[in-house]
């Protein structure tokens, strides 16, 4: 069966949604299975669309990390376009005046700390501040929806990557998370299984540091090396699969491959990043490699390259306070400096169904094991 998202089966049965002016939270990610924008195909299927709401990158996707785009009309729609970035409480609030539902389709990645997730958070909270339905088109994890890893954020270290307690790598669909984290209608995909590892859609690069679908499956894991003092790609054409520093020399890939990491191996780089950390410095470092994306255990890797970097450059290797909002506690920070095994920090849920909610899940794979 063809993979059907959430925004195509609105497009083809408008009475999906509750009547009144839409405004749709969304970026060029939402789309259809023919690449269609999701606006345009809501429009020419007659729902009374009103008004774009851009995250993070903005509406289109030129702005880098910590950016977004200026606000204006859709070329495409004729529609306003308003920018939800960095933005909270009260002036949330007042973007959506003049919408009576509000929709998100955007394409999340399965990790924490990729902030589609909190765009639409915040956007849910302000629905319901406003007593106005929030409702999500729903789009498959390109993770899969069977694996968890990583711990829950902690009380203390809430952040734009990170407002609620949820795992590093969560396991759910962006209409589960909603479900999970407030009240939500969510217009489910169709042909989509939990134990896909893939989405069954063309790939969209959801942001300009995300090109691959390898680069969404190392990134619950290399994205830790934002809160280290080592590249994590960022200003290469292989962002969160290059990692490297101007101290790292040729122990480290022996070290790496020595500790036998399923799903993965690592071949030594050189690389000299256009922009962000050590930008126009050439460093060496390491590629990772997936072999078996099934077998690949990002967050497990991850804290294996960090305790190896400790261990071989204790004079170089530092962190940076990021970390602590990256990992969702500052554990793992306590645990690289008193030289302990960041993997006994590895919690034991393995599942969605061992954190969710009762009646969270939408998808089979867990429903028939009673998780709902």
């Amino acid at each position: 069966m063809m993979v059907r998202t959430g925004a195509q089966r609105l497009a083809e049965d408008r009475g999906l949604v509750p009547d009144g002016r839409l405004g749709l939270i969304t970026n060029f990610t939402g789309v259809l299975p023919d690449l269609t924008p999701t606006p345009v195909a809501l429009r020419a299927a007659g729902l009374p669309l009103t008004a774009l709401f851009g995250p993070e990158h903005g509406l289109r996707g030129t702005a880098q990390a910590g950016a977004s785009e200026a606000e204006g009309i859709d070329p495409d729609t004729g529609l306003p376009v308003f920018d939800t970035y960095l933005k909270e409480g009260q002036q949330l609030d007042e973007l959506f005046t003049d919408v009576d539902v509000l929709l998100f389709d955007i394409q999340d990645i399965g990790a924490r700390f990729y902030t589609y997730v909190w765009t639409m958070y915040d956007c849910q909270q302000a629905a319901a501040r406003l007593g106005k339905p929030f409702v999500v088109l729903d789009r498959p994890n390109p993770l899969g929806g069977m694996k968890v890893e990583g711990p829950l954020l902690q009380p203390g270290f809430e952040s734009f990557v990170g407002r609620a307690p949820i795992p590093l790598r969560h396991g759910l669909t962006v209409g589960e998370l909603a479900r999970q984290l407030g009240e939500a209608t969510v217009v489910t995909v169709e042909g989509w299984q939990r134990e896909s590892t893939g989405t069954g859609l063309p790939w969209v690069p959801p942001s300009p540091n995300m090109p691959t679908p390898d680069t969404a499956l190392v990134y619950p894991g290399t994205g830790l090396f934002e809160g280290t003092n080592l590249s994590e790609g960022r200003g290469t054409t292989r962002p969160f699969e290059t990692i490297g520093a101007p101290y790292v020399d040729d122990r480290f890939v022996p070290a790496l491959q020595a500790c036998d990491l399923p799903g993965v191996i690592f071949r030594r780089t050189w690389f000299e990043p256009v922009f962000s950390k050590h930008a126009g410095t050439p460093v060496c470092g390491v590629q990772l490699h997936l072999v078996d994306r099934e077998a690949f255990e990002p967050v497990r890797t991850a804290l294996v390259m960090l305790r190896v970097l400790n261990e071989l450059y204790p004079d170089d290797f530092g962190l940076l306070p990021s970390l602590d909002k990256l990992w969702g506690s500052d554990s793992l920070t306590k645990a690289l400096e008193a030289g302990d095994d960041p993997l006994d920090l590895l919690p034991s849920a393995t599942t969605p169904a061992d954190w969710v909610r009762p009646g969270v899940l939408l998808y089979e794979g867990l429903l028939d094991e009673g998780t709902v």
